[in-house]
């Protein structure tokens, strides 16, 4: 979305479509014995739609979105409602078709759970499909996301982004690198080697810098590094 061999956190980043040279929510893992994309070639495509049929997606019980789950205080904000329903619309086809029951919510913001996608795409045997569902079924419903994506600064993720950065070094993670600015699109940072991870995310000292340093990051940038 704009809602991918390393560590499983690492590999499992969805990158907005605003972040990468070509827009996409996408995720794919390295889980079991299973090859997975680099840190860098993540979030790298979208699967092509497989039909008009499979466009549409279907409301399930539990698909109603979970304002606990949101930090955010206040309702949805009037300016993002047409982003927050389209990446609803997203979930509940990932739920019912697309072979992720357990997709969670998005925001109340409108931007992906990236922590909870991140922990399912990281789980054995669940990295087929979690981009679009399995065999592309959510793939419309996707695209309706980038679409719906209010515009982001480059700029301004780029600075939250090196400033979360500068704050996990500060916070004892002394090897995390800054992100970078390609082709005027804002990359992240995080481990210096994903496809060697030098970094152990699921360390408790890790942890509590990632605690430590959220607030550093611009509402949907959560999870990216």
């Amino acid at each position: 979305m704009s809602f991918l061999k390393a560590s499983p956190r690492a590999t499992a980043r969805l990158r907005l479509a605003s972040l990468v040279a070509v827009p996409v929510l996408a995720l794919s893992v390295a889980c079991g014995g299973t090859d997975a994309p680099t840190k860098d070639d993540a979030i790298a495509d979208v699967p092509a739609a497989t039909g008009a049929g499979e466009a549409k997606s279907e409301k399930t019980p539990d698909s109603k979105p979970d304002s606990t789950s949101d930090s955010a205080s206040g309702s949805q904000p009037a300016a993002k409602s047409a982003f927050y329903d389209a990446q609803l619309k997203y979930v509940q086809c990932m739920r019912a078709k697309g072979g992720y029951p357990d997709f969670p919510d998005p925001h109340l913001d409108g931007y992906p759970d990236w922590d909870k996608i991140n922990e399912i795409g990281s789980q054995p045997g669940r990295n087929e499909g979690i981009k679009g569902g399995k065999n592309g079924v959510c793939v419309t419903e996707l695209q309706g996301v980038m679409t719906a994506e209010p515009k982001r600064d480059d700029q301004k993720d780029y600075e939250s982004m090196l400033a979360h950065a500068k704050c996990m070094r500060d916070n004892g993670v002394s090897r995390f690198t800054n992100p970078q600015m390609n082709g005027g699109n804002a990359i992240p940072g995080g481990d210096p080697n994903p496809a060697n991870p030098a970094l152990d995310q699921n360390s408790p000292a890790y942890k509590k810098a990632r605690n430590a340093c959220k607030t550093k990051l611009l509402p949907g940038l959560d999870g990216m590094q």
